[in-house]
């Protein structure tokens, strides 16, 4: 019966124009639509798979802001059974660093974890290092970029897909283990499913109730910052090349102008 930790994030929608706030250069989280990330949605799928082959249970961690409670209804009404909120202002601009400090603390308090199951990277950021970072803070091995995952009593098995070829990896339990989009096709909520979700546990909590120094995360506190940031310049018009029997001096022309041969 593995007790299973999912983390899940909500990003901005990957339809909506995104941008950066003016003030302090950390995403613009307001001017988009809301989303629980895709990959997250895979990750849960699999946590409900493991489950439902085992009786285990599964808790949704998500660290965001108060209208994240969203993406966590939408991973409850999948299935997952309840969920940890942490939400706190100070924690506004963390690097990765913060915060997988920060969801170490929040997994410390879900008792006798025995998987804890992530998306390989989030579509807002891109990092993808959160996984290996929460592993070292946690003390339990790392089996990331999984296509395939098989847990066998105590042991969890692992086929993770690269340029080079498949790679097999085992390892006792507990672990973390990050997905790949490939992993699986995630399920739609049912309506039985929602109108469940809206009664299931989400205990919220602040950095101080884990015991974290707000001294450590957030924007001021972050190992990089980002100095200046513009948009991206709309594309201009291409330029036009009628050939005339002299098509290919006119484009060989061209390139040697830009500098490319």
């Amino acid at each position: 019966m593995p007790n299973i930790v999912v983390l899940v994030k909500q990003v901005p929608d990957t339809y909506s124009e995104r941008k950066l706030n003016e003030s302090d250069h950390t995403l613009d989280r307001e001017s988009a639509d809301a989303v629980l990330d895709e990959i997250n949605e895979r990750a849960v799928e699999e946590a409900l798979k493991i489950k439902e082959a085992s009786e285990g249970e599964v808790t949704v961690l998500c660290v965001g802001p108060d209208r994240a409670t969203d993406a966590i209804r939408k991973a409850l009404s999948m299935g997952a059974d309840k969920a940890i909120h942490v939400s706190d202002e100070s924690l506004h601009g963390s690097d990765m660093v913060a915060t997988a400090k920060v969801i170490a603390a929040a997994i410390g308090r879900v008792e006798g974890v025995d998987l804890v199951i992530a998306g390989n990277e989030a579509s807002d950021g891109r990092g993808g290092a959160v996984p290996a970072m929460l592993a070292e803070l946690l003390g339990m091995p790392q089996l990331t970029h999984a296509r395939q995952v098989t847990v066998d009593g105590s042991t969890v098995q692992v086929d993770r897909e690269t340029e080079e070829g498949l790679t097999h990896l085992e390892a006792g339990l507990p672990a973390v283990i990050s997905v790949t989009e490939k992993i699986n096709e995630p399920r739609y909520p049912s309506f039985k499913g929602i109108m469940a979700a809206k009664k299931k546990p989400v205990e919220t909590l602040t950095v101080a109730d884990l015991g974290v120094d707000a001294g450590e995360v957030g924007l001021a506190n972050a190992w990089s910052t980002v100095l200046e940031a513009a948009p991206k310049p709309p594309r201009t018009a291409g330029q036009r090349v009628d050939d005339e029997g002299d098509g290919g001096t006119k484009i060989a022309e061209y390139l040697v102008g830009q500098k490319l041969i």
